[in-house]
């Protein structure tokens, strides 16, 4: 027979309850660090929308911040629909003030994620959020980058040349256009009919497919 205490409950029980309590009140808790992002953007939004979706009930990383440069940008109305917080950017103050890094670290911004910005970004704003700031990039980089090598103009370059494969790039920022150490590639195959609109669709599947995944990745190496 099974020994019993004073409670009625069993030894081993007991024993049990009493290691419960010695963990709970002498162990440290497991704290998760909450990882605040910016997002900036040009555009419509399609990314930040699916990076919204993908962290919306994420336990440590909180998008917190969409931020853009173009009063009429599409994210803009994302961020209005969201309830997420939104900076329009002035152009004087981003390239020769303190490009917002006060604003940013008053809200506890600890990662900058680019999704079609298309301003380059100022050395100021690069050494505060030196290597916690990526960008997405619409081709296979190095080839296809620099200054004005976005979009659609990425893609009639690509079907110009009679590239056979093309795809996505995900970097840390630097001080130059589309450059800085890569994190991520992927690629698929240029078919000989493809155009630059049809090349466009297969590389935002890409995009959609992995950025996010690739953010909280480089997140849980911070």
């Amino acid at each position: 027979m099974k020994r019993r205490s004073s409670a009625g409950l069993p030894d081993y029980l007991v024993q049990n309850i009493k290691a419960g309590m010695f963990l709970f009140y002498h162990c440290p808790a497991v704290v998760l660090t909450m990882h605040k992002i910016a997002i900036f953007a040009s555009g419509t939004g399609t990314n930040t929308q699916k990076i919204i979706d993908f962290f919306r009930m994420h336990p440590s990383v909180k998008i917190v911040l969409i931020v853009s440069n173009k009063p009429e940008a599409g994210v803009l109305s994302i961020a209005k629909n969201e309830n997420i917080p939104s900076l329009l950017l002035d152009k004087e103050k981003f390239f020769r003030g303190n490009a917002y890094v006060n604003e940013l670290q008053k809200q506890g911004i600890s990662f900058i994620v680019l999704a079609g910005f298309l301003w380059k970004i100022p050395t100021h704003l690069i050494r505060a959020y030196q290597n916690r700031m990526i960008n997405i990039h619409p081709a296979l980089l190095p080839a296809y980058g620099g200054k004005g090598m976005y979009g659609n103009f990425v893609h009639e370059a690509v079907i110009k040349a009679g590239e056979t494969k093309t795809g996505i790039t995900i970097h840390y920022v630097d001080d130059q256009y589309d450059h800085g150490p890569i994190i991520f590639q992927a690629s698929f195959p240029v078919d000989k009919n493809d155009t630059a609109e049809t090349v466009a669709q297969k590389v935002h599947l890409l995009e959609y497919s992995h950025y996010a995944k690739v953010i909280e990745k480089e997140l849980s190496r911070i």
